[in-house]
């Protein structure tokens, strides 16, 4: 046996990494996601019912699950994900599955846009705890030779949950019409509205599991010896960071960091320009509740990104001067915004193009995207770590097929008049739009320290949710609006990936003199803990 604690501990974290535990926390966090993804993506087999009984458009339908939830994601994911960095990344996890479970739930009782937009919003910000503190809590259960297949297993929750939503969805709503049509159902609910509760309400149970996990010890997987004394005052420094994020506070928050004239200035300048582009988006496309929120989110990144500067250096410098990250986050955001928009709009087009109802579109599609998905993002996982071992660029190479791959099949699958054929050809599909997944989260792990982890894994979560999901979904919704045709706008919506594979190569070009130089840039913007 070890004689002294340290041997003891890195002994203990030896038999941690990768083994039985590592796996049981794997599949606890990927259910997780699940139910994520499932809260999350119900929305879209409901879109026709809700659109009628509430008398909206396409592209309010597509803010509602695209902008209305991803710009709170997006922002507060910046504030959970340094709590994550230095809090319990388990309990972070476990009350934020508790809060947007019920907010998922309260959906169910939206009566009108606003409070249905209220409840999404909820079911953002309840959201946005979950990831960075998986991914972080992930990486210290694994060596960084297999963290795309970790994460990208993980991440396999996102299509399995996505599916799941499709085919609960689909089942209940159609289900419950039928059994009250010509009637009064109970308390005067839609289909809709039951489906909500169904999938929120078990989401509690679940936070209860995920309490039980095990902490890890930080930087273990990589044998760096970070301390074990917690954080002195998690939430203040939570606090702090949320303050950085939400206007105007953002503002004082500078002025304590010291910015001074020219930073405060900066960021007012900012902020004018940032509105004034909501303002003529707004008079061309007449939804101003779309852009509002959008440069809401927009501004509080650039103050998030101005305050890190200026209390957090090292951080800073990694995140925004590390070109193989930025062009990575830039080029996996338009796959994301595929993913997200023609994702969404799958289930509409089968029952708006094909004139199918909606439990045989949830078993079809859902099925696909369940399946489909978790075959692509678990393969492209292990390929990406496959090819990382012959080159340092090799994970990339994966996100490169996955913005090429999948276009002939969309169209296949777009321009079809057979819906059997549209059906069984939207399964490649879901397979190849979604092996990138594990490039991305591991990528982003390797180019940031340990501490920075969730931090940096926010800030990649939300460079893909606002290019991704709150564009994606929206776009392709305004231009159905605009076009009168649902089947040309994501046609259309499929040209996002022409510009992820650009941004892919030329990160490609950065990635490995970043990771040769990552730790001499860490130590020249002045951090010492390596």
């Amino acid at each position: 046996m070890p004689g002294t604690d340290a041997e003891r501990n890195a002994s203990a974290d030896r038999e941690e990494i990768g083994g039985p535990y590592a796996h049981y926390v794997l599949g606890v966090l990927a259910l997780v996601y699940v139910f994520n993804f499932l809260d999350r993506q119900i929305l879209s087999i409901l879109n026709e019912r809700i659109k009628a009984d509430l008398g909206l458009g396409d592209a309010q339908m597509a803010f509602l699950y695209g902008t209305a939830f991803a710009v709170f994601y997006a922002v507060f994911g910046i504030p959970l994900g340094r709590l994550a960095d230095v809090w319990n990344r388990r309990s972070l996890i476990s009350i934020g599955l508790g809060f947007w479970s019920v907010m998922t739930a309260l959906s169910g009782l939206a009566r009108s846009f606003g409070q249905l937009a209220a409840a999404r919003i909820g079911v953002g910000v309840g959201e946005a705890s979950a990831t960075p503190a998986a991914f972080s809590l992930l990486s210290d259960y694994y060596a960084p030779a297999r963290r795309a297949t970790v994460l990208a297993i993980y991440s396999s929750g996102i299509y399995i949950g996505a599916g799941l939503g499709l085919m609960i969805g689909g089942q209940i709503v159609e289900r419950w019409e039928t059994a009250f049509a010509g009637t009064t159902a109970p308390f005067g609910l839609a289909g809709w509205q039951v489906a909500f509760f169904a999938v929120g309400l078990p989401g509690l149970l679940m936070a209860l599991w995920v309490r039980t996990l095990r902490e890890p010890r930080r930087g273990q997987a990589e044998g760096i010896d970070s301390p074990d004394e917690p954080h002195p005052h998690p939430f203040a420094e939570f606090g702090r960071e949320l303050r950085s994020v939400i206007p105007p506070f953002t503002v004082f928050h500078l002025r304590s960091l010291g910015a001074g004239r020219r930073g405060l200035a900066l960021n007012g300048a900012a902020a004018l320009v940032i509105a004034a582009v909501a303002a003529l988006l707004t008079a061309w496309t007449g939804d101003a509740a779309q852009w509002i929120a959008l440069a809401i989110g927009v501004y509080a990144a650039f103050s998030w990104s101005q305050s890190l500067a200026l209390k957090d250096r090292p951080t800073s410098a990694l995140l925004f001067g590390t070109p193989s990250l930025r062009w990575l986050c830039i080029g996996l955001g338009f796959l994301a915004f595929t993913g997200y928009g023609v994702g969404y709009w799958t289930a509409p087009f089968f029952v708006r193009m094909h004139g199918v109802s909606e439990g045989d579109v949830g078993f079809f599609v859902g099925g696909a995207a369940a399946a489909g998905g978790w075959l692509g993002v678990t393969l492209g996982g292990i390929l990406a770590d496959i090819l990382r071992r012959r080159a340092v660029p090799g994970r990339l190479w994966v996100g490169m097929a996955a913005a090429v791959l999948p276009l002939p099949f969309g169209f296949w699958m777009l321009g079809t008049s057979s819906t059997t054929t549209a059906f069984i050809v939207n399964f490649p599909v879901s397979v190849l739009t979604s092996m990138w997944i594990g490039v991305g989260a591991s990528t982003v792990t390797d180019l940031v320290l340990p501490r920075m982890r969730a931090s940096a894994s926010a800030f990649y979560l939300m460079m893909l949710t606002f290019i991704g999901l709150a564009l994606g979904p929206y776009t392709i919704g305004l231009l159905s609006d605009a076009l009168g045709d649902l089947r040309m706008a994501m046609r259309i919506g499929f040209s996002a990936n022409v510009a992820a594979l650009l941004c892919l190569l030329v990160a490609a070009r950065h990635l490995a003199r970043d990771e040769e130089t990552l730790r001499d840039r860490a130590r020249a913007a002045g951090e010492t803990s390596i």
